[in-house]
């Protein structure tokens, strides 16, 4: 009941909400709605194998999962300088790793942060996985994690402990952060292949609908509906989902109406550093998830939640809250100036009562050395 993870991953969580937000503005314009359907997931269990993570995506259809071009998993980031870390399992040559990193590195250079790339292999045979990103790439979709710790921590290590609490979070690094990540989709490349056949309304297998006026050609890059293929494809091929090639557009720029919001950040931080969210102590319906669902509910379309009992190999005990009992006593150094005084007093007292009743010399006569006695021999 003490360990409220203000950091890991209370951090992780203020960042979803906020960029849930920012999307959710800029998705209720027509106009400015991009081409990617966002889906945003809060999941429990972390340190414990990131096991909440692992049940989602395998309740997920095949297909839906199969859709999912990349997800970017959020791990500590409420208490770093200037450097960030983006870990991935894919090697670093893999186009879409390149792009996932290009685009954040536009973006951390325009908003002076470091960012670095991380490569660890996952090792099948060992069920513990390090990051969360790994229970993606283990479904085969590709992910990366971004957090301020450089390593992998090992297990139950730097996971919410009772040292994670709120004055150890700079709510400007979470700020900070959520800006990156918001503007690294805002200006996400799309990878594609050349067109081969861009004639007028060229039919084109892999057509996902997004909205009324733009579709999303997986692996070719988006089109839009009625206007000439040939004459769009230059311009379509240069373009951000919100920006331009080359020079990245600030869409949730400081000052105007989709800048980041700190007293939202702030808010939430001080509610998430005063709950305990251990996850076996979570019920469905326990009212800090339910406000979770509610603020979700607030931003996206649809808000679905499922509850899943935690395995592993751990025993949980329903007792989360107990009362300490600490007696203070008193120090050595009392008890030794308790001996001294009072062996003090004793011989005091004995002096006294010989003297009164022998007299001095007899008192005297007890602390001297007695004569020696010689044998005379014959």
């Amino acid at each position: 009941a003490l360990s409220v993870g203000s950091d890991s991953n209370g951090s992780g969580v203020v960042a979803l909400l906020e960029i849930a937000r920012l999307f959710s503005l800029l998705y209720s314009n027509p106009k400015t709605r991009g081409r990617y359907n966002l889906l945003f997931g809060l999941t429990s269990g972390g340190p414990y194998n990131y096991n909440g993570t692992q049940k989602w995506l395998r309740s997920f259809d095949q297909r839906l999962r199969e859709s999912i071009d990349y997800a970017i998993c959020l791990n500590s980031i409420g208490s770093w300088d200037n450097e960030l870390w983006i870990h991935v399992s894919k090697p670093p040559e893999n186009a879409y790793i390149k792009q996932i990193f290009e685009g954040f590195s536009n973006v951390a250079e325009e908003l002076d942060i470091k960012v670095g790339l991380k490569h660890k292999k996952i090792n099948i045979s060992n069920p513990r996985v390090a990051w969360e990103h790994e229970q993606f790439s283990r479904l085969r979709v590709t992910a990366a994690t971004l957090s301020e710790i450089s390593t992998a921590p090992e297990l139950l290590q730097g996971t919410g402990g009772l040292f994670d609490s709120r004055q150890f979070v700079n709510e400007t690094a979470i700020t900070r952060g959520v800006k990156l990540v918001a503007e690294s989709l805002a200006n996400l490349v799309p990878i594609g292949r050349e067109c081969v056949d861009c004639g007028p309304m060229t039919s084109v297998s892999g057509l996902y609908q997004s909205n009324a006026n733009l579709l999303d050609i997986r692996g070719k890059g988006p089109a839009l509906v009625g206007w000439n293929w040939g004459n769009v494809w230059e311009h379509v091929w240069k373009r951000h989902i919100y920006g331009h090639q080359g020079k990245n557009v600030q869409i949730f720029a400081d000052g105007g109406s989709l800048a980041v919001n700190p007293a939202y950040i702030q808010s939430w931080l001080d509610l998430l550093s005063q709950t305990p969210r251990v996850a076996p102590f979570l019920s469905k319906n326990d009212p800090f998830v339910m406000a979770l669902k509610k603020e979700l509910a607030d931003h996206t379309d649809e808000v679905n939640m499922q509850h899943e009992v935690l395995e592993g190999v751990f025993t949980f005990y329903d007792s989360t809250s107990a009362r300490l009992n600490i007696y203070q006593v008193a120090s050595v150094t009392f008890d030794l100036l308790l001996l001294l005084v009072l062996g003090s007093y004793l011989i005091v007292l004995f002096s006294f009562l010989v003297i009164t009743t022998r007299g001095l010399d007899d008192l005297i006569s007890l602390f001297r050395r007695p004569p020696s006695r010689k044998v005379k021999t014959a």
